[in-house]
């Protein structure tokens, strides 16, 4: 049975390292002003860490792809030109663009890298992927908007490219996220298609009737709220065998600014999933989705993946994402008298009952004892403190263990 790519996203050192341990094949990773994620702040990808960033992905035995998929004005490839060979020099396993400038300034520019045609191309058919074929990239990756069954139907007619296609992660109320919105109600300040939107579509709406200004009315749909933009968040994990059978190469996941519980959980979910399914074809994934109900979500839906997207993939009462687990501390990588030190993410107390998770185990085991630096016990952990934790069951690779709470929380659907 042929391989099948897991594509995790890495918004910084720290991820990337984390998704490729928990099972990622390849990480796809954007610098500010040429990604359609531009963080500015914290620990991000920059020119100057970004060739580090992908000799760390390829020491690990992954891929490393940098995304250059804005829709570039003049100035912007202006800003291309003066930096384009320190992308060229980090030497990427592909480029993923979408503008036809970029798509010519890597052509001749980054000879070394392949070139994977960004969703933002909304490529829907089997015409557009030969079109993009002809140019010279070896993969595409297509519409969110797509059945399965076409994605099959394309295969068949294109049968020696590459094929990737979004299994999970947030969604864009838009057509291949070609939204206007976000520069609308933010005078041009922040750009959806710069890397930069402000998500209107999560926020609360509330209706004004033309001859009765400063009446507002609340916007309803089946008295649940006004959230009447916002899609649930895209999992396929129990489409996984249909993805491939179809002709699928690469199985990607969205989120370059989630946090690096949600990557590294999502990742070890997907590749268990792909694992146990190419080992027999008759697993049941249920449990997979299950389980990624513990990561912050608005909900699921398939999307267009199965047909029409219909109106319970929107989710109408909330609009941030919520985790069906609560993520308590991560390892620092650091033991001592069979205490582990570790930073606190959530609170936790003496006595509790946690989930450890590392890149090849998952267990339940209790919280014996807790210390500060000088030793002293505590009967809690705080948020953002660092602390030395005894646990009743220890995990063999604690170095990028991270711990959580047990099930899932009922306010995930």
């Amino acid at each position: 049975m042929r391989k099948v790519e897991l594509l995790m996203p890495a918004g910084n050192l720290e991820k990337l390292e984390y998704a490729i341990r928990y099972g990622a094949d390849a990480v796809y990773l954007g610098v500010v002003d040429f990604s359609l994620r531009a963080m500015r702040k914290g620990s991000i990808i920059t020119l100057e860490n970004l060739k580090r960033a992908v000799e760390l992905a390829h020491n690990l035995g992954a891929k490393a792809y940098l995304t250059l998929n804005i829709f570039a004005f003049n100035n912007d490839i202006k800003l291309l030109e003066q930096n384009i060979e320190k992308f060229a020099d980090a030497k990427p396993d592909a480029v993923i663009v979408s503008d036809f400038g970029i798509f010519n300034m890597v052509k001749k520019y980054m000879k070394s890298s392949q070139i994977h045609v960004s969703t933002q191309t909304n490529t829907l058919n089997y015409e557009s992927v030969k079109f993009w074929q002809d140019l010279g990239a070896s993969r595409v990756i297509l519409a969110r908007e797509l059945p399965i069954k076409d994605i099959a139907e394309i295969r068949k007619q294109v049968p020696d490219i590459e094929l990737e296609c979004f299994v999970h992660g947030s969604q864009c109320v838009s057509f291949s996220g070609r939204c206007l919105l976000s520069d609308y109600f933010t005078g041009g300040e922040r750009k959806a298609n710069h890397g930069n939107c402000s998500q209107p579509c999560r926020w609360s709406y509330k209706l004004v009737e033309e001859t009765r200004p400063g009446q507002y009315y609340e916007i309803h749909q089946d008295e649940r709220g006004s959230h009447i933009l916002s899609p649930k968040d895209l999992c396929l994990v129990e489409y996984i065998p249909q993805l491939i059978e179809a002709g699928v190469d690469s199985l990607k996941v969205e989120g370059r600014t989630k946090s690096l519980y949600y990557v590294s959980a999502v990742a070890k979910t997907y590749r268990a999933a792909i694992d146990e399914w190419m080992k027999n074809p008759d697993a049941d994934l249920h449990k997979y989705f299950i389980e990624l109900q513990k990561v912050g979500n608005r909900g699921y839906t398939t999307g267009f993946a199965l047909g029409e997207n219909k109106p319970d993939s929107y989710s109408y009462d909330i609009s941030k994402g919520l985790a069906g687990a609560d993520f308590l501390c991560e390892f620092k990588g650091e033991q001592k008298d069979g205490a582990y030190l570790v930073k606190i993410k959530n609170k936790i107390h003496i006595n509790d009952n946690v989930e450890i998770i590392t890149p090849k185990e998952m267990f339940t085991t209790e919280v014996i004892k807790i210390q500060n630096e000088d030793g002293e016990e505590l009967p809690l952990g705080n948020t953002n403190d660092d602390v030395w934790i005894t646990f009743s069951n220890t995990p063999q690779d604690y170095k990028y263990a991270i711990a959580r709470t047990i099930g899932v929380k009922s306010h995930v659907s």
